[in-house]
């Protein structure tokens, strides 16, 4: 068995796409999903103490939410989480990757059909695979594609898409894949990830501002991004939630998140809401370094996830190598995490970011 993992590991790394754990050190952040900085925030850390002094008996939940891992805080959090997205319900998952994996592989049926976008976050193809129901990917945010899916579809219909795609960092067309959902009777799943805490006035996502919360059958914000901690909300009807405790596994087999865990997301949606002045100044760096990358072939994207192409998971380990020496933690996104041919540097941009961070950053990238 040691050779045969010997053999794929070498395989990879005669491939440059072998991957490995590493620490990002005093570098500039251009690479994580801290959008707001909250997950750094010292009013955030002050939230969560000042909470768990007045709210957590203990560490640990104990057990599954099931059995003794339930108490009334976790409870609260899902209602207000709801009620913050305009939702009539909500339930907590340990992460956006378990709720994903929860969701699709405990809703739509056998004789079901799951039609998705070909850019699609892995958890997400993962819960298809799990799920016994039919699947055909449609090319990315193509309506014509996904009419021609949809009318191929057979049973109960679910159209899957991101808000905002976390490779490209483009937006999904919303309001027409939600007329289309309409005119077919098809049901509608929302990932906003990436836009949770960044898209809309409160930082509410994509489908708020747009006024659709209504027409989505269910929606998941995930926590570690722009909100700063851990964890996801999978929302929709009460028959939904109650379904998913039923019968999702990845919600009934783990131990339910800690108070320390819901303590930092009561925290940050008591903040990231009113922080419209950060949100203005990402937006501003967004369009500034926009600018700055013309010359370079890039993605287009409105939001702080800014992809430049360089193809070939060698030269773009070699560019990335670049930028962190010039210390700039920018990340190399390799195939297969992309498909080959597209292999690109993943910059995120944050509201603790500056115009001369930036320009550091363009200046690198220039030579």
């Amino acid at each position: 068995m040691e050779d045969f993992l010997q053999q794929q590991l070498q395989q990879r790394r005669e491939q440059h796409m072998f991957r490995s754990l590493r620490h990002a050190g005093n570098l500039v952040d251009f690479c994580s999903n801290d959008y707001l900085g909250l997950a750094r925030s010292a009013a955030m850390q002050e939230a969560v103490h000042t909470l768990l002094q007045e709210r957590a008996p203990m560490l640990g939940s104990t057990g599954s939410r099931l059995l003794a891992g339930n108490y009334p805080w976790i409870e609260e959090v899902e209602q207000d989480l709801a009620a913050f997205h305009q939702s009539p319900a909500g339930l907590i998952f340990n992460s956006g990757y378990d709720a994903n994996l929860g969701l699709f592989s405990t809703v739509p049926q056998k004789g079901d059909t799951i039609v998705y976008d070909q850019l699609i976050h892995a958890s997400i193809r993962d819960g298809i695979r799990l799920s016994r129901a039919e699947s055909f990917s449609f090319a990315h945010n193509d309506l014509t594609d996904l009419q021609k899916k949809i009318e191929r579809a057979k049973g109960n219909v679910f159209v899957a898409v991101e808000s905002v795609y976390s490779m490209d960092g483009d937006m999904s067309p919303l309001q027409q894949i939600a007329g289309m959902c309409r005119e077919w009777n098809a049901w509608l799943i929302v990932d906003e990830a990436h836009a949770t805490g960044v898209i809309g006035e409160r930082g509410e996502g994509l489908v708020q501002q747009l006024g659709l919360q209504e027409q989505c059958f269910a929606r998941v914000h995930t926590f570690g991004k722009a909100v700063g901690c851990h964890g996801a909300v999978v929302l929709g009807s009460v028959t939904l939630r109650d379904y998913l405790i039923n019968f999702c596994r990845p919600f009934i087999y783990t131990t339910a998140l800690p108070p320390a865990a819901i303590a930092a997301v009561q925290a940050s949606y008591s903040l990231f809401p009113y922080m419209q002045e950060a949100r203005a100044h990402l937006k501003e760096l967004t369009a500034y370094f926009r600018k700055g990358i013309h010359h370079l072939e890039n993605v287009p994207s409105e939001t702080p996830i800014q992809a430049i192409v360089t193809k070939g998971n060698e030269y773009t380990r070699t560019v990335a190598a670049a930028l962190q020496q010039a210390g700039l933690d920018v990340r190399a996104i390799l195939s297969p995490t992309v498909p080959k041919g597209e292999e690109r540097l993943r910059i995120v941009l944050h509201s603790y970011n500056t115009a001369v961070e930036i320009d550091r950053l363009l200046e690198v990238l220039k030579q």
